[in-house]
């Protein structure tokens, strides 16, 4: 396959490249004014939430995708699979940043989501959406159809339930049936022949849903002694009934229907309904001629299709508009460049100042957290709480898990750390510690520490640091200790169980917390955090809350909310709010613009407001201060 832009080119070259070719990337920096560079989408391109191959009204075989940047889920894309011709047509309601999850093709052949408290309706032969109508909140995480052809969805975060007959266009929302404290996945539905919804929920505690559409009544099927970290699941077999797995590693194989629960001895042998659902990883590539989807690929932007019968396969090429992917973060790399991650799709970028050029690469998955120690660049990522270690120096080779490979994977911190908000270079130019939150439906999560020498992963979990808290800031203290900011928020889909978040201090040596509390009340989340020259700490709490922390003393010396002259900080799950100049200057990214903190006098001036709002924090170079927007890289000259 070969890779869109994978080597550095200057604008010189490219631009001979553009006189070459129509679809040559051009230098995309602009120059905004006072000292500001818009310097172009990091990743220019989507990518699909799910995707069938299907007819249209003459029966020529297309391809329908849903497509999403950093917007949400913007488009649906309608595809040629003859010609590679390609039409999109926009999203008809807002979708507030939100995107697909679920999504199905009914037996009418019109493909069906619900999504932005959103449900629509796409008919192929039409070429247009043909219903939508505004639910409540907010996306489907399962969808299906029953025997009589009704379309049934069920959402996050609170098990909303809503129906459509297309054939009559009675659309029905029966709101939230079961609410828990924590935001629930209803990943699976089905419908048995006399008409009971079911639907299986977890992650936090797994559930099982038996709703009753005459009396429009929701009965919970798995009892509160069952109930296992994990979700329910269930599937509609051929002979009427719906079959169902209560979750968790010991959970029951039970046979559903109407609405009465049998149990069985062992797992049955399911013969499922053929029905083209499934989430936003949904590539449904079966045409009704028998032809077949091999490929789609929206970043190198072609499709491979395939003939049985001839065995012949068709390359085709295909264009669609994008704002650019969401970029998780950036810093400055040892070889001079910027460089960061997106998502979705998960790709590596990397910017050269000097060149005004740019290297993208498949990424390992979403590269969350980004820090240089050294000559080497290390990211943290999502999920599984992986750690990856690229030599700028060496040719990129795609990541594998346990092979070789640049970006090399270290090491992964798997539950106990699934969605990474921090990554600490300590100063002893060897260690490296990842914090962040634990896997779906879990509460606390740990800290993993990797050492360059020994090459080796220690796992820290939450209940040997703070039980039910997660480490989301970091920073080194003199004599080998470590303030660690934490957040009482749970992984995905779990449950809130601390009140307040705390800082601790831990000895790296014994990994043992020899202090920790409450310092301020009220506080979620402590979300980046500085040490200054003078020995004190710098940190943001809730985004506005501006604090000082003397680690001599453990103590609050100055609190303050910014948010009614400054607005918040910059948000992303790393921060990166504080960037630290070569003259130690400590500058603060605020979603409004620039300031900088004075450590003696703990004031906070703002040096110059951005055309853009800062979403993501990022890091300074040559003399500029490199941040997100979006899906843009930014930058601003500090002035002297």
């Amino acid at each position: 396959m070969m890779k869109s832009m994978t080597r550095i080119v200057s604008c010189a070259l490219m631009a001979v490249m553009i006189l070459m070719a129509a679809t040559a990337a051009r230098c995309a920096t602009k120059d905004l004014g006072d000292g500001f560079r818009d310097h172009g989408a990091a990743t220019p391109v989507s990518t699909h939430r799910g995707l069938v191959a299907t007819k249209d009204a003459d029966g020529r075989n297309v391809v329908l995708l849903w497509l999403m940047d950093h917007r949400g889920g913007y488009a649906i894309l309608m595809l040629d699979a003859e010609t590679g011709k390609a039409e999109q047509i926009p999203m008809p309601a807002g979708i507030g940043g939100d995107s697909p999850y679920s999504s199905i093709l009914a037996t009418n052949n019109r493909l069906y989501t619900h999504y932005g408290s959103h449900f629509f309706e796409f008919d192929p032969a039409q070429r247009k959406f043909t219903f939508v109508h505004k639910t409540t909140p907010q996306m489907a995480m399962g969808m299906t159809e029953d025997d009589n052809g009704v379309i049934w969805s069920a959402s996050y975060p609170q098990s909303g339930l809503v129906s459509y007959n297309p054939k009559t266009g009675e659309f029905k929302d029966y709101g939230h049936l079961y609410r828990q404290t924590w935001a629930q996945y209803p990943r699976s539905v089905a419908v048995d022949d006399a008409g009971w919804v079911y639907f299986g929920i977890g992650s936090t505690a797994s559930q099982i849903i038996a709703f009753h559409p005459a009396t429009a009544t929701a009965s919970p099927i798995v009892r509160d002694e069952e109930r296992q970290h994990g979700s329910g699941q269930v599937t509609r077999d051929v002979n009427g009934k719906v079959y169902a797995h209560t979750g968790g590693t010991e959970g029951k194989w039970i046979e559903l229907y109407k609405g009465v629960r049998t149990d069985l001895e062992e797992k049955p042998a399911i013969k499922a309904k053929s029905i083209i659902t499934g989430s936003q990883g949904l590539f449904h590539r079966v045409f009704p001629d028998g032809k077949i989807l091999k490929t789609l690929d929206p970043v190198e932007k072609f499709m491979v299709v395939d003939d049985p019968e001839t065995k012949e396969e068709k390359r085709l090429t295909f264009d669609y508009t994008s704002d650019g992917a969401h970029v998780m973060g950036v810093n400055a790399a040892p070889n001079g460049t910027i460089a960061g991650g997106s998502a979705f799709p998960f790709r590596f970028f990397s910017y050269h100042p000097k060149m005004d050029g740019w290297q993208r690469e498949p990424a390992f998955l979403q590269f969350n957290t980004v820090v240089t120690q050294g000559d080497k660049w290390y990211t943290g990522g999502y999920g599984h709480g992986f750690l990856l270690e690229w030599d700028p120096a060496q040719p990129w080779q795609d990541t594998k898990k346990g092979e070789a490979g640049n970006p090399l994977w270290l090491a992964e911190a798997n539950p106990d750390i699934n969605r990474p908000h921090d990554l600490l270079a300590h100063p002893d130019g060897k260690t490296l510690v990842l914090a962040g939150t634990p896997g779906y439906g879990l509460t606390g999560g740990g800290l993993m520490f990797w050492d360059r020498e020994t090459k080796q992963a220690e796992v820290i979990k939450h209940t040997h640091i703070l039980p039910d808290h997660s480490p989301m800031s970091l920073v080194a203290l003199p004599e080998g200790k470590l303030l660690i900011g934490t957040t009482i928020a749970a992984g995905t889909g779990g449950q809130v169980k601390a009140k307040v978040a705390e800082l601790a201090v831990m000895d790296m040596a014994s990994k043992q917390i020899e202090w920790h509390e409450a310092v301020l009340p009220n506080v979620n989340s402590y979300h980046d955090m500085v040490v200054a020259q003078n020995g004190m700490v710098f940190g943001f709490a809730d985004g506005k809350r501006l604090f000082a922390f003397d680690p001599e003393t453990r103590q609050i010396v100055m609190e303050r909310d910014i948010g009614p002259e400054f607005g918040s900080t910059t948000g992303g799950q790393q921060a990166r709010t504080f960037v630290v100049g070569p003259d130690d200057t400590i500058y603060v990214l605020l979603q409004k613009g620039f300031a900088v903190l004075d450590p003696e006098t703990r004031e906070l001036e703002l040096l110059v407001e951005s055309p853009v709002p800062v979403t993501v924090g990022g890091d300074i170079l040559d003399g500029r201060i490199y941040f997100v927007s979006g899906s843009h890289l930014y930058s601003w000259e500090v002035k002297k």
